[in-house]
């Protein structure tokens, strides 16, 4: 069986507590990824909200490009980077993994969200642990399983993709018929 170390390269995001801050005018700005906008990845839709939590500074930082996977080391969840995204600071709690060979990327991204033989790996990894928080170490020795030609692997990766926004979207259009007919009936209320 193959590792994942052997299938992408793991990149470990910048720790905050070394980033040097310079609010300078000259200084570039990121804005720090955070679990929402991993959320919005995953669904492959993006939250109208007002900007998260920004840094200046010159230092060489991770950030996120268009497309790139990225693996929560807090909730376990790995997600395709959308084009909102690009250009933030990925921190410590980000993992930027760059598939090589023969793997592709939404199927990465179905393998360590859905796969049971993965996910119990991870769950192995957190027993006897004080903190709910994966390890690069742990999802660098991930064992992978066989996996199918790379033409089978776009075609679940993408359904999975796609299966996955499918849910968001219903459960948007879910929420905002509940808030109208909730409205039409404080309207009828009110004559």
């Amino acid at each position: 069986m193959a590792l994942l170390r052997d299938a992408a390269q793991l990149i470990s995001g910048t720790p905050q507590f070394r980033i040097t801050e310079d609010w300078g005018d000259a200084a570039p700005r990121y804005v720090i990824y955070s679990q929402m906008d991993l959320e919005d990845d995953s669904r492959g839709l993006i939250t109208q909200r007002a900007g998260g939590k920004q840094v200046k500074t010159w230092d060489v930082v991770v950030t996120a490009s268009t497309g790139d996977v990225i693996f929560s080391l807090l909730s376990g969840t790995a997600v395709i980077a959308q084009a909102e995204h690009h250009g933030y600071l990925l921190t410590q709690n980000y993992i930027k993994l760059i598939p090589v060979g023969e793997i592709d990327a939404f199927y990465l991204v179905y393998l360590l969200n859905e796969n049971r033989l993965i996910r119990r790996q991870l769950r192995v990894g957190q027993q006897g642990s004080s903190t709910m928080k994966y390890t690069l170490r742990q999802l660098r020795e991930l064992e992978l399983p066989q996996l199918p030609s790379l033409k089978r692997q776009e075609l679940i990766g993408r359904a999975y993709a796609c299966q996955l926004k499918l849910d968001a979207l219903r459960k948007r259009m879910s929420e905002r018929e509940t808030i109208l007919v909730r409205e039409m009936m404080r309207r009828a209320d009110r004559q």
